[in-house]
C-alpha cells in the first residue's frame, strides 16, 4: 500500500458553459454597481445552443442593457463564430427581472437587532438568507490555498492565454483541467495524474494537441518542482473535443462552486457566489471567512484552518462560528475564536465595509476560483500582526 494520499481538484476555463453564465451574471452585477453601490441583485443565467436566459430580483437605480451585456461578454469570452455553435451576434437573449422580494428586503434593511432597539450601526443589515459558508487556508502554497486547486487554476489560465495569444491557435473557449496532488502527512509531494480537456477545431491530430498541451501548458506550468516519472498525463481522454461551450452542455450559475473555492478540500455550504451583491452572505460572508482563516494562517496560529460561519435570515449577527485547525495548531480552538471573535466581525454591514464589497470588482473573481487572488481585498493579511501580538499571550 503506497504511503501517499492522493487528493484531486478540478479548474474551468471561462469558456465552459457554467462559467459563461457566472461570468455574465457577475458582469450584470459590476453594472449595477457602478450606477448604485447600494443594489441589491440576484441574478441567474443559463444558456444552451443559441440561447441565453436571464432571470432574477433586482432593485437598482441603475440601468442594465442585459442583451448587450450579454453579447459583450460572450464575444469577450470568445464565441464569436457560428461553427462554435455559440455566437455573441446570433445568439438569443431572454430575460425574465423581477424586483427584490419584500419579505427578503425588509430584512436585509432593517436586521433583527435593530428592530429589537439595538443602536450598533452594523446591526442595522441583516444576513440575505440563513446558512452556513466556509474560509480556508492552509500553508502548502504561497497563496495559502490547497496545492491541487492552485495548479488546476494555472493549468485553465495557461490554456486561455495559449488561445489568446496564437501559441495554439487552434483551441477553442472551452476547457478543464484536474490535477490529483500525492500528500504525505498532509505535505504535498508530487503530481500524480493531469486530466486536461481542451476545445479545439476539427483539423488538429490528436497526437498533436496532446504534445502541445504536456510541453507547451502543463510543464511549464506546474515546473519540475511537482512533476516526476510518476506523473501521468491524460489529454482529451475522449479523444475529440469539437462540440464544447453551450451547445456541447447547457450551463447555470452556481453550477461551479467546488472550483470557486478551495477544490474539494474544505466542506461548502452549498451557497454559490455569481450574481448575488454583497448582502448575500452566500457570498460576502464566505470572503470574510477566508480574510479570517488567511490571516490567521500568515499569523502562525495554524498551518490549515477551516472556519464554519452560519446566519438566520433578517439577523446581523451569525448564530454560530466554529474553528478546525486539523491538529496543526499549539493553540486551543476556544483560544483561536476569542482572538477571532476580538478582531472580526461577521455582521454584513461590517464586512461589506471592512472589505470594500460594493464596487464593480466581481467579474474579476469569476473567472480561476475566487480566492488565491492577491488583488482582491480578503486575501490582504493586514491583520496578521495584531493576532501574533494576541498568540503571545496565550500560554501554549
Amino acid at each position: 500500500m503506497s504511503k501517499y494520499k492522493l487528493f484531486t481538484s478540478e479548474s474551468v476555463t471561462e469558456g465552459h458553459p457554467d462559467k459563461v453564465c457566472d461570468l455574465i451574471a457577475d458582469t450584470i452585477l459590476d453594472k449595477a454597481l457602478e450606477q448604485d453601490p447600494y443594489s441589491r441583485i440576484a441574478c441567474e443565467v443559463c444558456c444552451t445552443t443559441g440561447l441565453v436566459m436571464v432571470m432574477g430580483e433586482f432593485t437598482t437605480e441603475g440601468y442594465i442593457d442585459i442583451p448587450a451585456v450579454v453579447r459583450q461578454t460572450v464575444a469577450d469570452i470568445g464565441y464569436t463564430n457560428a461553427e462554435y455553435g455559440f455566437d455573441s451576434k446570433t445568439c438569443a437573449v431572454v430575460t425574465s427581472i423581477n424586483e427584490q422580494s419584500a419579505d427578503i428586503s425588509a430584512g436585509v434593511t432593517e436586521a433583527l437587532e435593530k428592530r429589537r432597539d439595538s443602536n450598533d450601526p452594523a446591526d442595522s443589515v441583516g444576513a440575505g438568507d440563513q446558512g452556513m459558508m466556509f474560509g480556508y487556508a492552509t500553508t502548502e502554497t504561497e497563496e495559502l490555498m490547497p496545492l491541487p486547486v492552485m495548479l488546476a487554476h494555472k493549468l485553465t489560465r495557461a490554456l486561455s492565454d495559449a488561445r489568446r495569444s496564437g501559441e495554439i491557435p487552434y483551441l477553442r473557449p472551452d476547457g478543464k483541467a484536474q490535477v490529483t496532488v500525492a500528500y504525505d502527512a498532509n505535505k504535498p509531494v508530487y503530481v500524480d495524474t493531469v486530466v486536461v480537456s481542451a476545445q479545439h477545431n476539427p483539423e488538429v491530430e490528436h497526437d498533436t494537441l496532446e504534445d502541445d498541451i504536456i510541453e507547451k501548458i502543463i510543464k511549464p506550468t506546474i515546473g519540475g518542482k511537482y512533476i516526476t516519472d510518476k506523473t501521468k498525463y491524460f489529454i482529451n481522454p475522449t479523444g475529440r473535443f469539437v462540440i464544447g461551450g453551450p451547445m456541447g452542455d447547457s450551463g447555470v450559475t452556481g453550477r461551479k462552486i467546488i472550483v470557486d473555492t478551495y477544490g474539494g478540500m474544505c466542506p461548502h455550504g452549498g451557497g454559490a457566489f455569481s450574481g448575488k451583491d454583497p448582502t448575500k452572505v452566500d457570498r460576502s460572508a464566505c470572503y470574510y471567512a477566508r480574510y479570517v482563516c488567511k490571516n490567521m494562517v500568515a499569523a502562525g496560529a495554524a498551518e490549515r484552518m477551516e472556519l464554519q460561519v452560519a446566519y438566520a435570515i433578517g439577523k446581523a449577527r451569525p448564530v454560530s462560528l466554529s474553528v478546525n485547525t486539523f491538529g496543526t495548531s499549539p493553540y486551543g480552538d476556544d483560544d483561536l475564536l476569542d482572538i477571532i471573535n476580538k478582531l472580526f466581525d461577521f455582521r454584513p454591514l461590517s464586512i461589506i465595509e471592512n472589505l470594500d464589497l460594493r464596487r464593480p470588482i466581481y467579474r474579476l473573481t469569476t473567472i480561476g476560483g475566487h480566492f488565491g487572488k492577491g488583488d482582491m481585498s480578503w486575501e490582504k493579511t493586514d491583520k496578521a500582526e495584531k493576532i501574533r501580538a494576541l498568540l503571545k499571550e496565550i500560554i501554549k
